[in-house]
């Protein structure tokens, strides 16, 4: 009792003295407590001037590019207006902080510390909020068309019910609602890091409906706007987000931990983690900014919106400046944690970052409701029949020298491929820096594949497979086998484990996440290679003879899904076969022969009954392109690809299996031999015994 009152009493000395100093960091003996009050005022401050200034953007961004001016007629009124964007803006600064704390919190933080549900719990709270926000956007999307004075009648609920269900803009709004609010629940519940993995991956639905619903949905460009939006929604959420919560973070550090079990992550660390998802976002958002500004201007950079576009995009400058200094200048490694973190410097560096995003908001608010240059209004009478089906002019007749001058960029899958291409050379450096060999010929493949991958979705045949079956199902087969067929040999997880740092304090990096992955249950069926091969070969027959065909042609969500799933079903099945990666144990060479051979009989069937057929299987597309070509003779030309072209993969799988399988028996025999050597081949006598004595029985 003596030791811990002389204690308590030493401490209140050294209080009393470091109160009593006037000034610089603790201790420094010049300005003395008043320090750390400055650094938490300016951090408790920066949020709310981070709103009050996304107001002051939206309603100068308003003014500017007439997005709240009223209609000649049927006026909503100025609350609708003027409210509108302004919901649009918290809603977009609400979704950012919850999602962009969770992929934080998946990537940075120690699950189950006092930070992790500290982030977890402001993301529950945020994406209510987002709910509420956008509640108000849906109900001031309804009152933009109806103009009808609000009434308890069956009359004014039906039209509610038209708008909400009948017509797409409200379909998007209330399903925008119905998922946030979904989320809500979700985030309410949801603290394993499991759990919040799949939560932040749930998120893709409303960044979805939000993207399918913005601008440029009449344009002939709404795919490459779509998907570029969507890029642009996500990483600017994890950019703006993770500040947040980096700098909410940042107080209460010398409370007492929730869990000692489960002590926080370094500080310094979450900063440089975080400022690791900044850059990559940074880059993102400005190639998709870039390609949504063209496609709804089309180089009219001088209109309202272009301009306004303009200051948008100088403002994301601005903030990628102020991350590349923080990094340089704040997080070397020859600072210390307490000049990294102690100072006023990375607060005041953390609340001028966040001021400048609001004020991004605020001008992303008022640019949404600016009007375009490009009209966005769907097809006319004029319209061809295929710029009626697919949005988009019919393109010149198709010839082989096309395929090497036309191009239809996919901004999704362009960052998508760089981003592999990227962090696969990044890795393969990070290894050679460090004197560790990595075979060329994978590095070769692995980007041969990515570059295969892109030109199927990006180039010409992304262009002209939704006006030609065969050429649609030239993508189909590309993507299903020969990407897979180059991808899998560059072992890309087994280049991860080896060059992404293992982490020590608890948390999930990219090669956690990995393994997590790899490892999963799910991952034992499905890369089973009985499963996948299934999967492989009954996709093509469950895909082509339903309703998951039409939407795959008439939905860009579809198409989408349709790249996804079977360039993951190749990757899977070729995996099973002559994969390097870990993964389920593979079979026997003979099995997969057998499944090889099992594969090119299916295929070929495939392709048989469709050049053998006389139906159309989407007669409302194919056949009423009006492009001058014969979709049934068309269709039996992609069933001859589906046999001739889609097999050529499937044997030089099976070439590379009879490979393999010569290469293994002679290593066996090889060690075989020197086992002999070391024991004078006891093996063989003690087999020989054994027969001998059977013998004299």
């Amino acid at each position: 009792m003596r030791l811990r009152l002389a204690l308590l009493d030493r401490r209140a000395v050294c209080a009393c003295g470091s109160r009593s100093s006037t000034g610089g960091r603790p201790g420094s003996g010049h300005r003395g407590d008043d320090y750390p009050g400055r650094v938490q005022r300016i951090r408790l401050l920066a949020p709310a001037l981070a709103v009050l200034a996304g107001l002051a953007a939206t309603w100068a961004a308003l003014e500017f590019g007439g997005g709240a001016e009223a209609p000649a007629i049927e006026d909503p009124g100025a609350a609708v207006r003027w409210g509108v964007p302004i919901a649009t803006m918290l809603r977009n600064l609400a979704i950012a902080t919850a999602f962009g704390g969770l992929v934080l919190a998946c990537f940075a933080l120690r699950p189950s510390s006092r930070d992790w549900h500290r982030t977890i719990d402001l993301a529950a709270v945020a994406t209510g909020v987002a709910a509420v926000a956008q509640g108000f956007v849906a109900w001031g999307g309804f009152r933009t068309v109806v103009t009808n004075p609000v009434t308890a009648t069956n009359d004014f609920g039906r039209l509610l019910q038209l708008f909400f269900v009948e017509i797409e803009t409200g379909r998007l709004m209330l399903g925008t609602l119905l998922s946030l609010a979904v989320l809500t629940v979700v985030l309410l519940v949801a603290r394993g890091p499991v759990a919040v993995a799949f939560s932040v991956v749930a998120w893709a639905v409303p960044f979805w409906l939000i993207a399918s619903g913005g601008h440029a949905g009449g344009t002939a460009a709404h795919d490459i706007a779509v998907s570029a939006l969507l890029l642009h929604l996500i990483f600017v959420s994890i950019w703006l987000g993770g500040l947040v919560h980096v700098g909410l973070l940042a107080r209460g550090r010398d409370a007492e931990p929730a869990d000692a079990s489960a002590p926080d992550a370094a500080y310094g660390d979450v900063l440089l983690r975080y400022s690791s998802l900044a850059a990559v976002s940074f880059g993102v958002v400005a190639f998709t900014g870039v390609a949504s500004s063209w496609v709804r201007m089309e180089g009219d950079w001088f209109s309202e919106y272009g301009i306004l576009s303009m200051a948008k995009a100088a403002l994301l400058v601005v903030l990628g400046g102020f991350g590349a200094w923080q990094r340089m200048r704040l997080l070397t490694p020859a600072k210390t944690l307490g000049e990294r973190v102690g100072g006023r410097a990375i607060a005041t560096v953390l609340a001028l970052e966040l001021v400048v995003m609001g004020v991004t908001a605020g001008v992303a608010a008022g640019l949404a409701r600016t009007r375009t240059p490009v009209p966005e209004q769907p097809p006319g009478l004029e319209a061809t029949p295929a710029e009626i089906l697919t949005g988009k002019l019919l393109p010149p007749p198709f010839e082989f020298s096309r395929l090497f001058t036309e191009w239809s960029l996919d901004p999704l899958w362009t960052v998508v491929c760089a981003l592999l291409a990227f962090f696969y050379v990044a890795g393969v450096v990070r290894l050679a820096r460090r004197g560790d060999h990595w075979p060329v010929g994978r590095t070769i493949s692995w980007l041969a594949g990515v570059a295969l991958l892109w030109w199927c979705t990006s180039g010409a045949l992304n262009l002209y497979q939704e006006f030609l079956f065969s050429l649609h199902m030239l993508v189909h087969m590309l993507l299903g086998m020969a990407t897979a067929v180059l991808l899998v040999p560059g072992a890309p997880i087994t280049l991860a484990m080896r060059a992404i740092r293992k982490r020590r304090d608890g948390t999930r990096g990219g090669r956690e996440w990995l393994l997590a992955i790899v490892h999963s249950k799910y991952m034992q069926v499905v890369g089973h290679p009985v499963v996948s091969a299934a999967i492989f070969v009954l996709s093509l027959w469950v895909f082509y003879y339903t309703p998951i065909f039409e939407w795959a042609m008439t939905d860009h969500l579809g198409h989408i899904w349709m790249v996804v799933h079977f360039a993951g079903a190749g990757y899977l099945f070729v995996q099973a076969i002559i994969g390097i990666d870990p993964g389920p144990a593979r079979p026997p060479f003979a099995l997969r022969l057998v499944l090889l051979i099992g594969t090119m009989v299916f295929h070929a069937f495939f392709g048989l009954t469709l050049m053998t057929g006389e139906a159309l299987l989407l007669p409302d597309w194919f056949g009423a392109m009006g492009n001058g070509v014969d979709a049934l003779e068309d269709q039996q030309v992609g069933g001859g690809i589906a046999w001739s072209i889609g097999e050529i993969p499937t044997v030089i799988l099976a070439i590379i299996t009879t490979v393999l399988w010569v290469r293994s028996d002679k290593k066996e025999r090889v060690r075989l031999d020197r086992a002999a050597e070391r024991d004078g081949d006891a093996d063989l006598n003690a087999y020989n015994a054994m027969l001998e004595k059977m013998g004299k029985r």
